[in-house]
C-alpha cells in the first residue's frame, strides 16, 4: 500500500511542513507506507499529474491553501482518469470549512480530514492496513457525514520534522512552538481556535539547537502570535541570544503592542540580523480595529516599534490591509502614513481575503464586503472602499515594493518625501507617474529604475536636481559595486578624480588603514573590489543635508562590499 502526501507550494524556496509532520507523527512502522511528493503552482498541472502517476499510489491526500486550491480542483478532476482506483483525501485550511460542499463538488473524493491532521491521518492509514473503516477515525468528512470531532494535540507529542536537511536545501525552514492563538481578529482562522499550545521548552531548545549546529540560513517560526506568553518567548529569545552562531535568523511574528520592557531590552542585546519580527498593524482606524475584534494600542505601537529600532539590530516588517471595515480611501490615506512614519524596514500593504470559516466570511454582507468566488478570495470593493480605488491602490502597492521595500532607495526616499504633503501622496504620485509613462505594462529594469525615480522627483523638485542625482548614486553604490554607471552619476574618468582614488588606494596599500580585511591585494585591485565616490553633499545623512540645503562639502566616500549590514545588506561606508 503506497499512500502519497501531496504540496503545491507557491515558491521552490518554500517547503510544506505539513506533509512532513503528518509522515513523521504516523510512526516508523507506517512511514515505509507513505511517500512525500512537493510541486510549485509555476509547474504545469499535466507536469504533475505525469509525476503522480508514474508513482502509482492507491491513496493521495492533497494539503490545500488558498494558493493551490486551484491547481489541487484541476488535479482532483485528472487523476481519476488515470488513477481509476486511486482514492483521493483532502486536508489543510481551504478545505476545513464547507467539507459536506465539497464532497458533492467532488464525489470522486473519498473524504477530508478537519482541521489537525497529524493524528488522523496516522489513523486513517492504519485503516488502510487494517479494516479500511474510516467511520471510526475522528475528524474526517465522509460522504456520510462528519464522524466524530478530534480532540486537540499536545503540541510536544509531535515528533521533529528535520531529521534530515537535504529535502530543504536552499529553502525556508519553518518551525512551530506553539499552535492558536488568544486573539479574535475577524479576518484570521487562527482565531478559530483561542487555546494556545506550547511545545515543551526544553525540546525546543534542543531542536533550535540543531538548525544552529548546521548552521541553517532562517528558520521561521509559525507561531501565529510568537509572543502572547511572555515566558515561552522570553526563553527562547534567550537561549538563541546565548547560543548565535553568527549565521542563522529567525523570524517571528508578533504583537508588538504587548512587549513589555523586558523583552525590548533583550531583543536590543540580539546580534544584527539574528531575529526579524513581523508585527501586523493591519490598520489605525480604531472603528475599523473595533470591528475586526482587533485589540491594539496603536500610541503604544508606535513607542515600541520605535525603540526597538533604536537597537539598529532588528529587522522590522510591518502590515497594512486594504479592504476592512470602515476604512475608506482617506482612512487607509492615514493609516498608511502612521505606519510609513514609524520608519519599519519593510511596509507590507496587502488586501483583505475573507477566508473560509472565518468571521469576516460570516459578516461580509453587513460589511458590504464583495470578494472574489476564487481563491486567494481578495476584496473587489466594499461599503467604504469603490472597485476603483481598490484597484489603484494596487497600483501604490507596487510602487511601495519597487521603492520602499526594495532598500534600493533608502535615502533619496526621505529626500524626496518632503516635497509632497504626506509619504502616502508621493506614492500615489508615483503611481499616476507609472501609469502615464505606461510602465506597469513594461515594467523598467531595476537598473533604471534609479533613472525612472530622478525623472520623477524633477518633475516636483527640479530646483534640487544635483542633490537628487547624488542621493541616487549614493543609493546606488551601497547595492553593488556598478561597473556601467547611470548618465546622472559624475564623470569618474576626469583626471582630478584619477589622481585623487589612485592616490588614495596606493597609500591604502602601503598603511591598510581603511581596508584591513583586503590585507593580500595591491592596490588596483582595492580599485577594483571596492568603490570611491566623491560627494558634494552629505547624503549619507539626510537631516544634516536638508539642514545645511545647497551647502556644498566635497566628501570622499569609500564603500566597501566585503562588510554589508546584515540587515539592509548595504555596503560598509567611511568618509575620506
Amino acid at each position: 500500500m503506497k499512500f502519497l502526501l501531496v504540496a503545491l507550494n507557491a515558491k521552490y524556496i518554500h517547503s510544506n511542513p505539513a506533509i512532513y509532520s503528518l509522515r513523521a507523527f504516523a510512526g516508523k512502522e507506517m512511514e515505509k507506507h507513505i511517500e512525500l511528493a512537493e510541486y510549485t503552482i509555476n509547474q504545469q498541472v499535466n507536469d504533475i499529474l505525469a509525476d503522480i502517476y508514474q508513482k502509482k499510489p492507491d491513496a493521495i491526500a492533497f494539503s490545500c491553501y488558498i494558493w493551490n486550491w486551484k491547481e489541487i480542483q484541476e488535479l482532483l478532476t485528472e487523476i481519476p482518469k488515470v488513477l481509476p482506483k486511486t482514492d483521493l483525501w483532502l486536508g489543510g485550511p481551504e478545505v476545513t470549512y464547507g467539507a459536506e460542499k465539497l464532497l458533492k463538488q467532488y464525489p470522486q473524493v473519498t473524504g477530508v480530514m478537519i482541521g489537525e491532521g497529524e493524528v488522523t491521518f496516522r489513523e486513517t492509514v492504519r485503516e488502510y492496513l487494517e479494516e479500511k473503516d474510516f467511520s471510526k477515525v475522528a475528524g474526517l468528512c465522509l460522504k456520510e457525514g462528519y464522524t466524530k470531532p478530534r480532540e486537540l494535540t499536545d503540541l510536544t507529542e509531535l515528533p521533529f520534522l528535520y531529521g534530515d536537511l537535504e529535502p530543504f536545501e536552499n529553502k525556508i525552514i519553518y518551525y512551530e512552538s506553539s499552535r492558536g492563538c488568544p486573539y479574535r481578529c475577524s479576518y484570521c482562522l487562527s482565531s478559530i481556535d483561542k487555546k494556545v499550545r506550547l511545545r515543551n521548552l526544553d525540546v525546543v531548545k534542543k531542536e533550535l539547537q540543531f538548525f544552529l549546529d548546521r548552521k541553517v540560513k532562517q528558520v521561521k517560526f509559525v507561531d501565529r502570535t510568537f509572543n502572547c506568553n511572555h515566558q515561552h518567548a522570553m526563553e527562547i529569545w534567550k537561549y538563541l541570544l546565548e547560543h548565535d552562531n553568527g549565521v542563522t535568523n529567525f523570524h517571528f511574528e508578533v504583537s508588538a503592542d504587548i512587549l513589555n520592557d523586558e523583552e525590548i531590552a533583550l531583543l536590543n542585546q540580539l546580534r544584527p540580523g539574528l531575529a526579524q519580527l513581523e508585527i501586523g498593524v493591519q490598520s489605525t482606524n480604531e472603528e475599523t480595529l473595533r470591528a475586526i475584534n482587533r485589540t491594539m494600542n496603536v500610541e503604544r505601537l508606535e513607542g515600541i516599534v520605535a525603540a526597538i529600532r533604536a537597537g539598529g539590530n532588528i529587522h522590522q516588517h510591518l502590515d497594512l490591509i486594504a479592504g476592512l471595515p470602515y476604512e475608506d480611501y482617506e482612512s487607509f490615506q492615514r493609516s498608511f502614513n502612521r505606519v510609513y512614519e514609524m520608519k519599519p524596514d519593510q511596509l507590507q500593504l496587502g488586501f483583505l481575503k475573507v477566508l473560509k470559516g472565518s468571521e469576516m466570511e460570516q459578516r461580509a454582507r453587513e460589511f458590504g464586503i464583495c470578494y472574489g468566488s476564487q481563491p486567494p478570495y481578495e476584496v473587489l470593493y466594499t461599503n467604504w472602499l469603490s472597485f476603483d480605488e481598490v484597484l489603484f491602490l494596487k497600483k501604490v502597492e507596487e510602487m511601495v515594493e519597487l521603492y520602499y521595500n526594495s532598500d534600493q532607495f533608502e535615502h533619496v526616499l526621505p529626500f524626496l518625501v518632503k516635497t509632497f504633503d504626506s509619504p502616502f501622496a508621493m506614492f500615489e504620485q508615483l503611481a499616476k507617474y507609472y501609469e502615464e509613462q505606461g510602465y506597469f505594462l513594461q515594467s523598467p529594469a531595476r537598473s533604471y529604475r534609479y533613472q525612472v525615480l530622478l525623472n520623477f522627483a524633477l518633475e516636483y523638485d527640479a530646483e534640487h536636481a544635483d542633490i537628487y542625482k547624488e542621493l541616487l548614486t549614493y543609493d546606488l553604490y551601497l547595492r553593488e559595486n556598478v561597473k556601467s554607471r547611470p548618465g546622472f552619476c559624475k564623470d569618474l574618468t576626469t583626471e582630478a578624480y584619477r589622481t585623487f582614488a589612485s592616490g588614495f588606494y596606493k597609500t591604502e596599500e602601503e598603511q591598510r588603514e581603511y581596508l584591513p580585511q583586503y590585507q593580500e591585494y595591491h592596490w588596483k585591485q582595492l580599485w577594483k573590489m571596492t568603490h570611491l565616490e566623491v560627494f558634494d553633499y552629505p547624503v549619507w545623512d539626510i537631516e544634516l543635508l536638508i539642514a545645511q540645503g545647497r551647502l556644498k562639502e566635497p566628501q570622499g566616500i569609500l564603500f566597501d562590499y566585503k562588510d554589508r549590514n546584515p540587515l539592509n545588506y548595504e555596503a560598509r561606508t567611511v568618509r575620506i
